[in-house]
């Protein structure tokens, strides 16, 4: 099989060099730039993180700064990308490089592995296309592409198979290590595609590709069934008074840890037992009125919300209550409450 890769190399680099997306990241690859999109790029769309990693760069340009940026700015950036702990981990490992390294991202592997929010794949990213070391970078694109040149049925869920396939990548690294990389990645994000039917007619690889000629790209790749999302349904309140909106904000532990958010409440809460959980927040509601429910999907979490918008007389010391500008400059809330936020945007 490893013999078999060797020749995935030039013609993919060809297409690369022709098909290639033009992406932010992709001009002046600096370590600090490849470690941004890489991290942002985890578990979000290409186009989703566009815009805020030019923001973020635009007000975090280096190490030294994101080392430096306080918390709630940094959440504030980061606001609606999901999975804030990925964040955290930069600040963490943005203090970690200002400490160990002068301020400059180690030049090593392994180094780069035990920074926080550093596993293989991304220090693989990071080594290859910053410092074109001889290192693979194997996400899930790469997996499947693998998985099909190669007919493998593998389960790619399996730690093992990962690894197997990372050391027969190994072996097959040309001198152009980082484009081969991102050319794997490139051809699995918009070729090689993860739902609905790949595009074999536009692939480089159809010839070589063991799953194309068996008709066994509807099959392949296998990956292990995921665990059902629990449901949880919850009531959310956008509470205004004089001016401001209440909110709150969660706990250092758990899921949206340290995250501002709408003052909520698990179950779907009817009109009147609405009433008496404002009542017990010591909120004297004026009116209350239904809002629009909303439904948002965690990795293992599903919610199913409902709201009420409520104008009180009074302004609860239980809650954080902040004006407009202040909500649109300085609170970063989750995009789980996006429906919720526009409704504030707009009534406050």
């Amino acid at each position: 099989m490893q013999n078999y890769l060797t020749q995935i190399t030039r013609p993919l680099l060809a297409w690369y060099d022709k098909n290639a997306r033009i992406l932010p990241w992709r001009d002046r690859p600096t370590p600090y730039r490849v470690w941004i999109s890489e991290i942002m790029l985890q578990q979000t769309r290409v186009e989703a993180v566009k815009p805020y990693y030019e923001r973020f760069l635009s007000a975090l340009p280096d190490v030294f700064s994101l080392a430096d940026v306080p918390e709630d700015q940094l959440m504030k950036l980061w606001e609606g990308l999901g999975y804030y702990n990925r964040a955290r981990n930069l600040q963490k490992a943005a203090e970690i490089i200002v400490r160990e390294y002068g301020g400059e991202l180690p030049v090593s592997f392994d180094a780069l592995c035990s920074l926080p929010g550093i596993g293989a794949y991304t220090a693989g990213a990071i080594a290859s296309i910053a410092f074109g070391l001889p290192v693979p970078a194997v996400d899930g694109n790469v997996l499947r592409v693998i998985s099909r040149i190669l007919a493998s049925r593998d389960d790619i869920a399996d730690t093992k198979v990962k690894q197997a396939m990372s050391a027969m990548l190994t072996d097959i690294l040309p001198v152009r290590v980082g484009d081969f990389n991102q050319s794997l990645m490139e051809l699995g994000a918009t070729v090689c595609l993860p739902n609905g039917e790949p595009l074999c007619a536009s692939c480089p690889l159809a010839h070589l590709c063991k799953a194309h000629l068996e008709k066994l790209t509807d099959t392949i790749p296998v990956k292990a069934a995921k665990k059902k999302r629990r449901i949880e349904d919850r009531t959310v309140f956008v509470i205004l008074s004089g001016g401001a909106v209440a909110l709150h904000k969660r706990t250092e532990k758990g899921l949206l840890s340290g995250l501002w958010e709408f003052p909520n409440t698990e179950r779907k809460l009817t009109p009147v037992e609405a009433k008496a959980f404002l009542q017990e927040h010591n909120i004297a509601a004026e009116t209350i009125e239904p809002l629009t429910g909303a439904k948002h999907i965690f990795t293992h979490i599903e919610w199913h919300m409902c709201g009420y918008l409520v104008y009180a007389d009074n302004q609860s010391a239980g809650f954080t209550w902040v004006s407009l500008q202040e909500f649109l400059d300085d609170y970063a809330l989750p995009s789980a409450f996006r429906v919720y936020a526009k409704v504030a945007k707009n009534k406050l």
